[in-house]
């Protein structure tokens, strides 16, 4: 069983021990999308939500998020994020909302699952504010768009 980083050789889980890895410069970039009707649109872009500014709400939740990943995700390793951001890119053609999440650290692991908890808290928030307009809010294509430092390497997903 020893092919699998996280669990030991009887088959237990475990954290990964990254003592001995070096600490490197590393980066992740992660997106995901909410889709709404037209008119949950235009309440967001008009900032005509009753429960605030929907966007920067979703943007602190997300950096929030990125900075307690270690607390939802079971072998996560805590870390010390040096940097967190969460934009936003409406689209009124798709009545949709492009999250994009970027985080920085210098440290022996990754964070790319920062990053797509950070998407992902951000979607979340959205829905939360505006599921009384919007019910059938769709949240999808969360992935890790770029990564980079650490032993595998850099990553660039594919331009579809």
């Amino acid at each position: 069983m020893t092919e699998f980083t996280h669990l030991d050789d009887k088959g237990r889980v475990r954290m990964v021990d990254v003592t001995a890895k070096a600490q490197t410069e590393r980066q992740a970039v992660a997106q995901g999308r909410i889709t709404m009707n037209a008119a949950t649109f235009a309440k967001i872009a008009d900032q005509r939500v009753k429960k605030g500014n929907v966007l920067e709400t979703a943007r602190i939740a997300g950096i929030m998020a990125a900075k307690r990943t270690a607390e939802l995700i079971p072998m996560c390793h805590p870390l010390c994020i040096s940097h967190a951001a969460v934009d936003f890119f409406p689209d009124e053609a798709t009545c949709s909302i492009r999250i994009e999440s970027r985080v920085r650290l210098t440290g022996q692991t990754g964070v790319e699952m920062e990053a797509l908890t950070a998407c992902s808290v951000a979607a979340l928030t959205i829905y939360d504010m505006c599921k009384s307009y919007d019910k059938a809010m769709m949240i999808t294509d969360i992935c890790l768009l770029e990564k980079s430092g650490g032993k595998s390497g850099d990553f660039k997903r594919p331009s579809e």
